[in-house]
């Protein structure tokens, strides 16, 4: 066993980082190395003059990651925080901008053997492959535990990962995992392959400080551990010869093993903890690093070095007998050069000079065989064998026999050549290698080759590179067979199999070494090399495998020295050539397939090619462009540009690309670039092409129409979700400009614009989608000078402000950008944006994408009927708020949805629907799809009945857009006159006299209207009615007593009645009066009331009426001086005329509801209208209509009370209960009927 040769005195000492050395690498120029630091930099030495040739600077935190690309023009290196930079070999300059590539600390990074992918390995649990060309991560990330190393085999296939608890072994081309075990007993700290890739070193922690070997065929462990260190073992490293293993541990030690029985025969001490070990390209060296700041270089003890190292392969000394033939060297020369004539010429003449010269006889067979004259060649051999049995006089015959095909003999002729060669195994080998080039010459292909390879197996003492050459050999001549035949896959595989059995370089003088073989078979082996390289690519290229025919390519034009590549240069040409044209085809197909990929790949091969137009780099941009990759496309774009200046195509592509990397203003740019290019291009019919195009001016002005309207109806302020800032109409559009939406919009259109209105509007509208908030006002609510100027996410408060922030909240985890709330985007303080913000509310909660309905006072988790019971449910304001809105959500008071309920819309939950129903008196139906207008007003009334507001006027404010009415704001005004006016609007305008049915106090505003909301609350009395049979006996009782024409005057003077208007707080009133003749007190309680009053009128049925107010008593007898009437206001649906006005459904485009209104009730004022309609009545219709007019006339009524004034104009009187009248014959109906209107105050 080898002595341990300690070391505490390294060579010599790399000196200038000022922190822990994490890790070292050279470079195969032999000449530098690169190591990085804990104190953020990565520097790059002279190995021989010891002097820091670049201090690489750009990581912000300690550098522990390292490595550099087989070819050394590639450093890259990660640090504790996750960033990776890749930086120039030769330079040390950044390549790329910091690429965040973890979360967390990269402990180890390793470039794939063909440079194509780097891995890097982190704690944040990832391991991810970047692509070398666009320094992009590629395929899925592999998510494993803490990752302290990532070591790609030598072969490149297989990548092996260290973990905290396991070692993982992964295919890098597929990323499935083929092996997983645990390795050590705690953590797996470094890893290091064989070059043959047969072991996988692995070493551990402080824990198990061991080193184990894996068989990597089973993944088993080989031996027992390597024990030694006593401490973590951070790095291993191979001799370059796979004979020595190096080791950095925390132990202070580097050791050195040999790899052939496990032990360690060197150890180099520090005066810290090494984490970095490794050789130097010749192997006499360890460069070893860590906490002691430096890099120390060690020699490798020469007792270490193998003992018998491997000589140069491409040494000529390595074969000694390379003439084992006796052959003059005249002839021999004749023929390498290929002159056989002269080479013939000059053994005849020895022949005649000496006919026994079996030598002679024996070589003129070879020069024979070479010309393939077999009969000749046989001949001599047989001569020479007569004159003297001899080893080249068996080996021509051998050959002769071979070339007549005449196998079994040639055989024969082989083995007893054998006996001549003394038993020396050189010449041996040399025998058999004849033989199977001469059976491989006879088409014993498959035995042939079986040979060699056995020759080269089973001789492992012997030269094996004439083994390899023999076998490179017919490996060609097999795959020009192939090629001859068009089998164009099959001479592939032999040409590639061919490649693979190289291992000399092309500048190595084959000929020389094996001259016998020249000599017998006219080989050039020189040019074997090349020849096998070269049919590869060309078989590849025909057999449509462009990729790995260039990646053939590149391979031979990477090893070429600069003469091989002169004498390559037409094969060259015209090989780039033909793949040129195969990509472009290639690219095109796949583009037009959408195989963007494909397409890509292709287009890259033929600019790689040096065949690059302006038309490839125009076709890869589309291609870059269509798989999203906007930078690289933008790079094709600029060189079309380049190539091509006057041309609109590149600035086309520019825009595209520009646009897609959401560069807009450098888009928009080159979007006039190419117009102008178009208007000045010499082409008419390019020319024209930019007809198919808006200019950005015109496009804008175009999105700004389709704003304007949108903002119609739109709050005058809104909230920014993602800003939270307040922004007016001038900041909601800037906002847009800025936006990704907009800007797409805006080159959409510059692009496209016979596109569709509605794609214009589409965009506009979803960006400029608002949230609401309906809620209770309480405490303190947040107004616009709170909050105005100011992030509202930022301000510090509770209650109201906090309400508003969550609702933002929700509205932008919604994807909302904008949303509104009353208290504080309303200018309290400026009345005409007050009333304009009245007047418009109503619209701006029917257009809203979203009202979000805050109940403060339900609790999370409440169950059903929460809802019903909250404070909301009695504001006023809320009423509106509900109604209008198209998608409605209720919220808890912790912002979850009610009841749990995570559907978009609430307005669409059953459960949610039903329990607001029964809590307001409104159906479900017109819950969910409410209209606004005046019809139905008596029933609209009833449901804000019970509603409050905290200004008593708002109670009629907020109905404002519930009927769709506009009339101006008046806070501070009498709250019966804010109800009045909203009344009279209602009244005046439909011609619906039912809100004028009411029980409690008269309004200061008009008599015939309620001081108070409330006086709706009751439902209208239910008058008794008669059923259609009921009618039509009571119309053939009336046909036999009432006179046509008296019936028909009837019904002509009410169709011609007026309908009620409204005007300076009077109200003209068409109605049927009834003249009361007596008033008469009743008795009751002592301090009273109210009272009762008995009534008599002309023509109807005695009744009793209750009031408040004491009114004047009288009968026939003593007639009072003030009129009193009871009437029954007019209602023109008893005509029983077609409804011919029906107002149309809520719009849901774009249009204000402010733009229509109902159209008149059939109550309006217009006699005549439905003239036509009668004259197409025969007598006997419009008689029935006339009768069943009277029928109805007959039935009870709803009567007012009504009390002339000095003026002439009446009051009405109101009552305790709904005042219920009828006629007391239905059969005069006709004569007794006073139609008049009156003026009431």
């Amino acid at each position: 066993m080898s002595q341990i040769i300690p070391s505490t005195t390294p060579l010599r000492g790399f000196e200038d980082h000022t922190d822990c050395v994490y890790a070292v690498a050279v470079f195969p120029d032999r000449q530098r190395m690169v190591t990085d630091s804990y104190d953020k930099t990565v520097r790059l030495w002279d190995m021989k003059t010891g002097a820091v040739l670049k201090k690489m600077e750009g990581h912000g935190d300690r550098v522990f990651g390292l490595a550099v690309s087989r070819d050394g023009q590639i450093i890259a290196s990660g640090d504790d925080s996750g960033v990776v930079i890749i930086w120039h070999g030769e330079t040390g300059e950044p390549l790329t901008q910091l690429i965040k590539a973890h979360s967390e600390e990269i402990f180890s990074l390793d470039f794939s053997p063909d440079g194509t992918a780097l891995a890097t390995g982190s704690a944040d649990r990832t391991m991810k492959l970047w692509s070398t060309k666009t320094w992009k991560p590629e395929g899925n990330i592999i998510q494993l535990g803490w990752i302290y190393c990532v070591r790609y085999s030598p072969s490149g296939e297989l990548l092996a990962i260290a973990t905290t608890n396991n070692m993982e072994i992964f295919n890098s081309g597929t990323r499935e995992c083929v092996a997983k075990f645990k390795g050590h007993t705690s953590f797996n700290l470094s890893l290091a392959w064989t070059p043959d890739g047969t072991r996988l070193l692995s070493g551990g922690d402080a824990s198990d400080p061991t080193i184990r070997e894996w068989d990597t065929s089973t993944w088993s462990q080989v031996s027992d551990p390597w024990a030694g260190h006593t401490h973590h073992i951070h790095f291993i490293a191979i001799h370059p010869a796979g004979t020595l293993v190096a080791s950095a541990s925390d132990d202070k030690h580097v050791r050195l093993w040999r790899l052939s029985d496990r032990r360690t025969i060197a150890i180099f001490q520090h005066s810290s903890w090494v984490t970095c070990v490794t050789f130097s390209m010749d192997g006499k060296h360890i460069l070893s690093g860590g906490a002691d700041n430096m890099i120390s270089k060690w020699e490798v003890p020469k007792v270490a070095l193998p003992e018998d190292p491997p000589k140069d392969p491409e040494s000529k000394a390595q074969v000694s007998d390379s003439k084992i033939l006796a052959i003059d060297t005249s002839v021999r020369n004749a023929c390498i050069a290929g002159n056989l004539s002269a080479a013939e010429q000059l053994l005849t003449q020895g022949i005649d000079a000496d006919s026994n010269n079996y030598n002679s006889y024996a070589n003129r067979s070879l020069v024979m065989a070479r010309k393939h004259d077999w009969d000749h060649a046989l001949d001599d051999a047989v001569k020479s064998i007569t004159i003297q049995p001899s080893l080249t006089g068996h080996i021509s015959k051998g050959i002769a026999l071979c070339g007549q095909r005449q196998i079994r003999d040639a055989r024969t002729a082989f083995d007893i050549a054998s006996m001549f060669t003394n038993e020396d195994s050189t010449t041996n080998h040399f025998l058999l290698l004849v033989k199977a080039i001469a059976l491989f010459g006879a088409d014993q292909h498959e035995e042939a080759l079986q040979l060699v390879q056995q020759l080269a197996a089973v001789c492992p003492n012997h030269n094996t590179l004439a083994c390899c050459v023999v076998e490179t050999y017919f490996c060609v001549q097999l795959g020009l067979n192939s090629l001859n035949g068009s089998r164009h896959d099959e001479a592939a595989d032999h040409f590639t199999a061919a490649v693979n059995s190289i291992v000399f370089s092309p500048a190595l003088d084959i000929n020389y070494i094996y001259e016998d073989l020249v000599v017998l078979f006219g080989w050039d082996v020189n040019s074997l090399w090349k020849n096998a390289h070269r049919n590869r690519c060309d078989a590849l290229c025909r057999a449509g495998r462009l990729d790995e025919a260039l990646e053939s390519y590149q391979y031979m034009m990477d090893i070429l020295d600069v003469d091989t590549k002169a004498s390559c240069l037409n094969w060259s040409n015209a090989f780039k050539q033909e793949c040129s044209m195969l990509s472009l085809a290639s690219g095109d197909a796949a583009l037009a397939a959408s195989d963007y990929d494909r397409a890509i790949s292709s287009y890259s091969v033929a600019i790689n090619l040096n065949s690059a137009s302006k038309t490839i780099f125009a076709q890869c941009s589309k291609a870059r462009s269509g798989k999203l990759l906007w930078e690289e496309a933008l790079l094709d774009a600029e060189k079309v540009i380049e190539l091509d200046p006057s041309s609109y195509i590149g600035y086309e592509l520019k825009h595209v690309a520009l646009h897609g990397a959401q560069r807009y203003d450098e888009a928009i740019e080159a979007f006039e670039m190419m117009l102008s290019k178009l208007d000045s291009a010499p082409n008419m019919h390019i020319r024209k092409l930019r007809e198919q195009y808006l200019s950005p001016s015109d496009a804008e002005r175009a999105i700004r129409k389709v704003i304007d309207v949108q903002l119609n109806n739109a709050p005058l302020r809104l909230l920014n979700t993602h800003t939270g800032l307040l922004c007016d109409r001038d900041a909601q559009i800037r906002a847009f400009k800025e936006s990704k939406e907009y800007n797409d919009l805006l080159l959409s259109i510059m692009k496209h614009p016979d596109l569709p209105a509605e794609c214009h509007t589409e965009a506009v509208t979803t960006y400029f989608c608002c949230a609401m908030l309906s809620h209770r006002w309480e405490g303190t609510e947040p107004r616009l000078r709170d909050i105005k100027d100011k992030d509202v996410y930022e301000l510090k408060g509770a209650g109201g402000l906090v309400k508003v922030q969550s609702f933002c909240e929700v509205a932008r985890e919604a994807e909302y950008h904008w949303a509104w709330v009353d208290s504080c985007c309303i200018d309290q303080d400026n009345p005409v944006e007050l009333q304009t913000s009245i007047d418009s509310m109503f619209a701006w909660y029917r257009h809203s994408s979203l009202t979000a309905v805050y109940l403060s006072d339900v609790p999370p988790s409440s169950k059903s009927g929460a809802l019903a019971k909250s404070a909301w449910n009695t504001r006023g304001w809320t009423v509106p708020e509900f109604l209008a809105p198209k998608i409605i959500r209720f919220y808890q008071q912790d912002w979850t949805p009610y009841l749990g309920d995570e559907s978009p819309n609430h307005k669409e939950s059953v459960d949610i629907m039903n329990e607001l129903e029964d809590a307001t008196g409104i159906d479900a139906r017109a819950l969910a799809a409410f209209q606004p207008g005046m019809r139905d007003a008596r029933e609209k009334l009833q449901w804000v009945s019970a509603r409050r507001t905290t200004k008593p006027e708002d109670i009629a404010y907020s109905l404002f857009g519930i009927f769709d009415v506009r009339l101006p704001i008046h806070y501070g005004e009498d709250k019966q006159n804010a109800l009045g006016r909203l009344l009279q609007d209602i009244v005046a305008r439909s011609g619906d006299i039912t809100a004028l049915d009411w029980i409690g106090q008269p309004s200061t505003f008009n008599s015939c209207l309620p001081a108070d909301i409330s006086s709706y609350a009751a439902p209208s009395y239910a008058l008794q009615s008669l059923s259609e049979d009921e009618i039509q006996a009571a119309i053939s009782s009336l046909q036999n007593t009432v006179a046509v024409e008296s019936a028909l005057k009837l019904y002509e003077q009410l169709d011609n009645m007026s309908a009620p208007r409204f005007a300076t707080c009077r109200l003209q009133l068409p109605c049927i009066a009834f003249r009361i003749t007596e008033l008469r007190r009743r008795r009751g309680p002592a301090h009273e009331t109210h009272f009762t009053y008995g009534v008599k009128a002309d023509g109807l049925r005695d009744l009793q009426i209750t009031t408040e107010e004491t009114l004047i008593q009288f009968a026939r007898a003593r007639p009072a001086r003030q009129t009193f009437f009871l009437v029954r206001p007019w209602d023109r649906r008893l005509l029983e005329q077609p409804d011919i006005a029906e107002p149309p459904a809520f719009a849901d485009n774009a249009e204000s509801l402010g733009d229509w209104s109902e159209p008149e009730s059939p109550l309006d004022d217009s006699p005549g209208a439905d003239s036509s309609v009668e004259q197409e009545l025969d007598d006997s219709e419009s008689h029935t209509r006339a009768l069943r007019l009277m029928v109805r006339l007959g039935q009870q009524f709803g009567a007012f009370l009504l009390m002339q004034q000095r003026g002439g104009e009446y009051k009405r009187i109101a009552s305790d209960h709904d005042i219920v009248a009828q006629v007391k014959d239905a059969t005069s109906v006709h004569n007794m009927m006073n139609i008049r209107t009156l003026e009431i105050l």
